[in-house]
């Protein structure tokens, strides 16, 4: 069987690309091509990726000017079609500006950047981006962001909560997520959502800067071997 094929949208300002593609190639051993954000097309991929950083210097407000990147027509096209998507702390903020996710992202609760590393507890283990941990698991991520508190209004919160849309939420060492966990001031604490159909998955931790021993843990390869085994039809 053919490996998977993954394209990584590299933005002006994206930063976490390499890493992204490290790991898919030499960790995982599939394909990856960076595709820059000029592209019109995007077939012949089996998921798309859209990695961290600071595409467009965040300016007007994150992700609203990468929204408009040629490729996000494709994306959203491939991402329409049944496509696997995967976005990572800014990749979220752009999806969620694209309308390929609910909600919003905002400025951290107290206002200053964060980076380090903190526990976020699986929601839902049954999905294409979770099938290889189980509801309830504990991981520890790193987090690397200014504007990572997740927003929703009411009506959202209790739609994506109701349809196991909830994918991650920042919580404690034992899987408390409590506000005394909650590093951004995000909304039920939520660190990770998928759309409807299951096929969009955003999140603010950094899972491909946390699957390798020697970056202290490899809790995060689980993010992209599920949507492998998904692919493969294993999970």
């Amino acid at each position: 069987m053919r490996t998977m094929r993954f394209g990584i949208v590299l933005f002006p300002g994206s930063n976490c690309e390499m890493d992204c593609q490290h790991v898919l190639r030499e960790v995982l051993g599939q394909e990856a091509d960076l595709l820059w954000h000029k592209e019109e097309k995007v077939s012949g991929y089996d998921a798309m990726v859209l990695p961290g950083g600071f595409s467009y210097g965040d300016y007007l407000r994150t992700g609203a000017i990468a929204r408009f990147s040629p490729i996000m027509k494709a994306v959203e096209a491939f991402a329409a079609g049944g496509g696997l998507v995967l976005g990572i702390c800014n990749g979220f903020q752009i999806l969620c500006e694209a309308n390929l996710l609910p909600g919003a992202l905002m400025r951290n609760r107290n206002l200053h950047f964060i980076c380090k590393q903190v526990p976020i507890r699986v929601e839902n283990g049954r999905t294409a981006f979770t099938n290889a941990f189980q509801s309830g698991q504990v991981l520890r991520l790193p987090i690397n962001h200014n504007e990572g508190c997740f927003y929703a209004d009411l009506a959202t919160l209790r739609q994506i909560n109701e349809k196991g849309q909830v994918l991650f939420r920042y919580c404690g060492g034992k899987g408390e997520a409590s506000e005394a966990y909650n590093p951004n001031g995000s909304l039920e604490n939520i660190a990770g959502i998928m759309n409807e159909a299951g096929n969009v998955m955003g999140m603010m931790p950094h899972p491909e800067r946390a699957c390798e021993q020697i970056l202290g843990s490899e809790e995060g390869r689980g993010i992209f071997s599920s949507i492998i085994r998904r692919w493969k039809g294993e999970g």
